[in-house]
């Protein structure tokens, strides 16, 4: 092709036409230089509705942090590779990087309040039991049950409008509780009432869905870290992930070194005590535990990583709902528990309850073995007679005393444990 050009160019009678043609067309170093650079394309992080949840709105938890993962403002640690994949839509957990100024970030836990296999055939329940199909618009099928159209028209949360709803933290509701829900909710414009006013029909079906999923995110909003309480900061809802502060979990510590596990085990002890005894008069217990039910921060100090298990009685007004009663079961008590499981009685809920399920199944495995003779003893013995149960609940506090003076001077005081140092070093309260 170059050369029929430059024969082309032969028969051309203005020399200046001649040079030009030339240079563009007969010499291909030339040209390859002359051509227009191809611009940097930056490569784009594809979520798509169904990875977050959003085709399922308004049946999800909220939408106050889709911003930031549009904005690459919230990364998932595979985006930290060359890939820049998404991780696999299965997983129940992901790691991610938090920022608010593209230059600073923080770690994150991104989280589904279920595994994705439950969120759908709990939305396949929902359009076969009340549409009768096996698709539809979730939102639609939900918005026609008796239950939300109470919400629709109620002005305030009301013990009856969580009835027979499977989170634990509305077993034994008190109209105090809820109250402090709509005042807290974060997935909408704080507006500091007790009354629903404020919340649209959109925001009223949210927070239904979240409550009849998986309460956590609702108690990381009511009882916020900064206020004192031990759980993770709550920074935001997209479609179905949750964003919380990002914390280690216990799990992890079981082969900690013995002053660490002394220490973690003590933090334990104090988050269970405040647990009973709060300035707010309101007293938590669990319904299970395990290994994941806890975490540990950056700086060592230990919060509860997963609040779905935790139920609350107000000790200030009790519960509002009479034991015994016909319980309401509607679609929303099925989201994600047997429709037929039995609920446990406020009555039957006991101080010692949280404490004999820890010493059963979290202390063993993070203390067994650590420590020399005979104070390994004495650490094993109270904590068989702990998981065995108490006589009574008035033992409780004072078990508690007892195996915190143990573990004690078990502790170090070092760098390891930011949350607490140097501030130990001038204290005797460490």
């Amino acid at each position: 092709m170059g050369r029929w050009i430059c024969c082309l160019c032969s028969k051309v009678a203005d020399p200046l036409m001649l040079l030009l043609v030339l240079a563009l067309s007969c010499n291909p170093s030339t040209a390859a230089t002359t051509s227009p650079s191809v611009p940097h394309v930056k490569p784009s992080y594809s979520f798509g509705r169904t990875f977050l949840g959003l085709d399922k709105c308004n049946a999800c938890i909220g939408t106050s942090i889709c911003k930031k993962f549009f904005k690459e403002e919230i990364r998932f640690d595979t985006w930290l590779s060359s890939h820049l994949k998404l991780p696999p839509s299965y997983l129940l957990s992901y790691s991610g990087n938090y920022t608010d100024d593209a230059k600073s970030w923080r770690l994150v836990d991104i989280t589904r309040l279920t595994s994705k296999y439950q969120h759908d055939r709990a939305d396949r329940r929902i359009c076969t039991s009340l549409l009768r199909t096996k698709s539809c618009s979730l939102e639609r099928a939900l918005r026609r049950t008796q239950r939300f159209q109470k919400w629709l028209h109620a002005k305030r949360l009301t013990p009856d409008l969580v009835q027979g709803l499977p989170s634990p933290l509305l077993r034994c509701p008190s109209q105090r509780l809820l109250d402090r829900i709509v005042r807290r909710y974060a997935e909408v414009p704080d507006a500091g009432s007790i009354y629903m006013d404020h919340l649209t029909d959109r925001d009223k079906l949210r927070l239904l869905y979240t409550l009849s999923v998986n309460s956590h995110p609702i108690l990381l909003q009511i009882f916020p870290d900064v206020e004192g309480w031990p759980f993770p900061r709550y920074l935001g809802s997209c479609g179905r992930l949750v964003v919380s502060a990002s914390t280690q979990p216990l799990r992890d510590f079981y082969s900690a070194a013995p002053e660490v596990a002394a220490d973690l085990a003590l933090q334990l002890l104090t988050v269970l005590r405040s647990m009973g005894t709060n300035d707010l008069n309101y007293f938590f217990y669990f319904t299970h535990v395990d290994a994941g039910t806890f975490g540990v921060f950056s700086n060592g100090h230990l919060f509860i990583r997963d609040a779905s298990t935790l139920g609350i009685i107000d000790k200030e007004e009790g519960s509002q709902l009479i034991d015994g009663q016909q319980e309401h079961r509607d679609i929303f008590s099925c989201l994600t528990a047997d429709c037929q499981s039995a609920f446990v009685s406020c009555d039957s809920i006991r101080e010692k309850h949280s404490l004999v399920m820890v010493c059963q199944e979290l202390l063993p495995k993070l203390l067994k073995g650590k420590f020399v003779q005979p104070v390994q003893e004495k650490i094993d013995s109270f904590l068989q007679l702990c998981a065995s149960g108490f006589t009574d609940d008035q033992g409780v506090n004072e078990a508690i005393a007892t195996l915190a003076e143990i573990l004690k001077p078990l502790r170090s005081c070092d760098s390891r444990f930011a949350y607490r140092y140097p501030d130990c070093k001038y204290s005797d309260k460490y």
